[in-house]
């Protein structure tokens, strides 16, 4: 695998810029940079037919979502939709760092789509994501029609931590009663908290995602070791990883989570669960919230869209 040349240059423009590490920042310092990072390497943010912000009750307090509805859709047409959950190792992130990535999946998988802002560590460890993923999907599905959503064609997704609580999310659906999920969309998923496979020793520096940052995101996030093995922060520890909603799921060749998000998606596959992998083998990780300068994050949204646009028209 070669590096891609515009994620190289976002590499060496990261270089250039010598921001400390997000360790060394600290949670608070940290989430401003990457918001503001986020914005610099973001494209512009697309038009869509309406943005509504809402709040589902959830089991600490309210979870913010924001509520997206594609271009050349009426008011009342009752639309598929994906869940959506950001990334930013459990601690960064919200509705604004990827309010783009939504606003294109919405326009390019012709679906709603309603993203959750949930509590965010150190400030709540482990499983606080994992109960306010679980409890807004489940609000999602139980008010869909007041939402102009179809409750029989709902995906999750998410990219990196958001990828892990997706994962997460459509096994604990599919063990506590539902409801039924269409689809999963993991976006260079995190999928073993253990982080010893050889992808994340190649890979520990120079490619953005640090093992420093690895593991400070894993210690802000557990409430101690054995959180770790809980199939719950690591989906990959499931022990029966069958009849789960079908997958689409995507990795980085120079991202330290490469190993564990292929070794997801053929856990998935040998589960008996229709699944459909793909690596954007020059890119890094992150990369698909960084349209404006890397051309291949609108092409890994569109393939993922395609994907759902096929599931739904299925159901």
């Amino acid at each position: 695998m070669q590096l891609d040349p515009q994620a190289r240059a976002v590499l060496e423009r990261a270089a250039r810029a010598g921001v400390p590490s997000f360790a060394q920042l600290g949670a608070a310092l940290a989430r401003a940079i990457y918001r503001e990072t986020r914005g610099v390497l973001a494209s512009p943010p697309p038009a869509v037919a309406r943005i509504e912000d809402r709040r589902a009750p959830g089991p600490a307090s309210d979870i913010p979502l924001r509520c997206y509805r594609p271009l050349g859709v009426s008011d009342t047409e009752l639309l598929p939709a994906l869940v959506y959950f950001h990334g930013g190792g459990w601690t960064l992130g919200d509705l604004d760092t990827h309010d783009v990535v939504c606003r294109e999946f919405a326009n390019r998988a012709r679906c709603a789509v309603v993203a959750v802002d949930y509590r965010l560590a150190p400030e709540h460890k482990f499983p606080a994501a994992v109960d306010d993923a679980v409890a807004a999907t489940r609000w999602i599905a139980s008010t869909a029609r007041h939402l102009g959503v179809d409750e029989r064609r709902i995906a999750v997704g998410g990219d990196s931590a958001g990828g892990n609580l997706a994962a997460v999310v459509a096994l604990t659906l599919r063990d506590d009663g539902g409801p039924p999920l269409a689809m999963q969309a993991l976006i260079y998923p995190a999928t073993d908290l253990a982080a010893d496979t050889p992808s994340h020793k190649r890979l520990a520096e120079g490619y953005l995602l640090t093992r420093e940052s690895i593991l400070w995101f894993t210690g802000n996030y557990v409430r101690s070791p054995a959180d770790v093995t809980d199939w719950r922060a690591s989906p990959l520890k499931a022990r029966d990883l069958s009849r789960l909603p079908p997958a689409y799921v995507v990795t980085a060749g120079f991202d330290p989570l490469y190993d564990e998000g292929h070794a997801y998606a053929a856990a998935l596959q040998a589960a008996g669960v229709e699944t459909t992998y793909e690596c954007f083998e020059g890119m890094v990780h992150g990369f698909v919230t960084m349209g404006g300068v890397i051309a291949a994050a609108h092409h890994a949204i569109y393939r993922v869209s395609l994907a759902l646009r096929e599931v739904f028209a299925r159901r």
